[in-house]
């Protein structure tokens, strides 16, 4: 498989400036020298750069001052002092910069400036279903949607570097726990619950830590971008309803690799990728093309459950992992229609045909769900 165009494309005029986050090789390096050649790129990774910068953020200021060139920092997180010479030369010069890094986390801890406004926020993902030539789903399925995984020869052993740096470089070197193999089960019971209700005490107990340090682990993940959380739909008076989050990984071969899932199609542990799958597209089209997109998912307390909501009830959509589709797998669209006014209802799953059950429930290909998905035909 090989990497297309990314769909990523900011909105950034030239006076502009703004933050790009986004984990761990998700592509923001290769993305910024293919779009933005002519920037000064300064790159904190590079160990003479960073030194130089540590020691005297100045330094930015009084090299840069009259350039009338786009800045990017890289690893903006790396040096949280830099911003103040940002946010004068903003203010002052009128210079623009694209700031990025792999999350936000140590700068909010340290009361870095984040700039009050000045910069637009953006974030990049891994890669999505238009991106990749020649996609096979269910070799996705082991390797994730990293672009550096995906073409890898060895995506196992390339996993392992990225769950060992993440650990080193993201939780030890910032002193953000202590307890370090306790962060590692963690992160194993992260990916084996991941698109589960989320229950701090069952995790606690596994992990061999208290529910409070589980709640602060969850929100390392999200505040390091490798985690989120999908609420439950909750405008409703009916309380027979669900109302825990659930919490996914960002990345379906970062959560596999985590628990030794080696799914294939027709088994239990697909199923629970390939709604993943389908998840990862809704968000990389809610991150790239609509920001005000809306998603939950609708659950009642007899387990009847829609996987994703879009929109204020304005799409559900039920994901099945079957290549033959019944009208008994309509149950809990049928049900949720029957107490909200849904406006459409989607059936995706692994069949090759589309085709419409008498009840009204539309059943669509994957692959057709997602280019009608990405042209803007299932939800503006």
């Amino acid at each position: 498989m090989n990497i297309k165009t990314r769909l990523f494309h900011p909105y950034l005029p030239p006076h502009k400036s703004a933050f790009l986050w986004g984990p761990r090789k998700v592509g923001k390096s290769y993305w910024i020298q293919r779009h933005l050649p002519d920037a000064i790129v300064i790159d904190f990774l590079k160990t003479d750069v960073f030194a130089d910068y540590i020691a005297r953020p100045s330094l930015l200021r009084e090299r840069y001052a009259d350039t009338d060139k786009r800045i990017v920092i890289d690893e903006i997180q790396m040096v949280p002092d830099i911003l103040n010479e940002v946010h004068y030369l903003i203010e002052n010069k009128g210079i623009s910069f694209l700031l990025t890094g792999s999350s936000p986390r140590k700068l909010r801890r340290g009361h870095a400036n984040l700039l009050g406004g000045r910069a637009w926020r953006y974030t990049m993902g891994p890669l999505s279903y238009l991106e990749v030539e020649d996609f096979d789903l269910e070799t996705v399925m082991l390797t994730g949607l990293l672009p550096a995984h995906l073409t890898s020869l060895d995506p196992k052993q390339d996993l392992r570097a990225y769950v060992a740096d993440y650990l080193k470089e993201e939780i030890v070197a910032e002193a953000v726990v202590q307890n370090i193999p306790a962060f590692s089960e963690f992160l194993r019971i992260a990916a084996i619950t991941s698109g589960e209700l989320l229950n701090y005490t069952n995790v606690a107990r596994e992990a061999g830590v208290s529910a409070k340090v589980v709640r602060n682990y969850f929100q390392i993940l999200e505040d390091t971008l490798l985690g989120f959380r999908l609420s439950p739909w909750r405008k409703s008076t009916d309380r027979r309803l669900v109302e825990t989050e659930k919490f996914y990984l960002f990345d379906i071969g970062v959560a596999n690799y985590l628990c030794g899932r080696m799914p294939s199609v027709q088994t239990p542990e697909f199923g629970k990728s390939f709604e993943h799958f389908i998840l990862m597209e809704l968000k990389a089209y809610q991150a790239y093309r609509n920001p005000e997109l809306l998603l939950y998912y609708w659950r009642t307390s007899t387990n009847l459950e829609v996987d994703f909501i879009l929109g204020d009830m304005e799409v559900a959509v039920e994901i099945k992992s079957s290549q033959r589709v019944h009208e008994t797998d309509t149950k809990a669209l049928l049900a949720l229609a029957a107490s909200h006014t849904v406006k459409r209802l989607l059936l995706v799953s692994l069949e090759s045909e589309p085709k419409k059950f008498d009840n009204g429930v539309e059943c669509l290909p994957w692959e057709m769900f997602l280019q009608m998905l990405w042209a803007g035909e299932i939800v503006s």
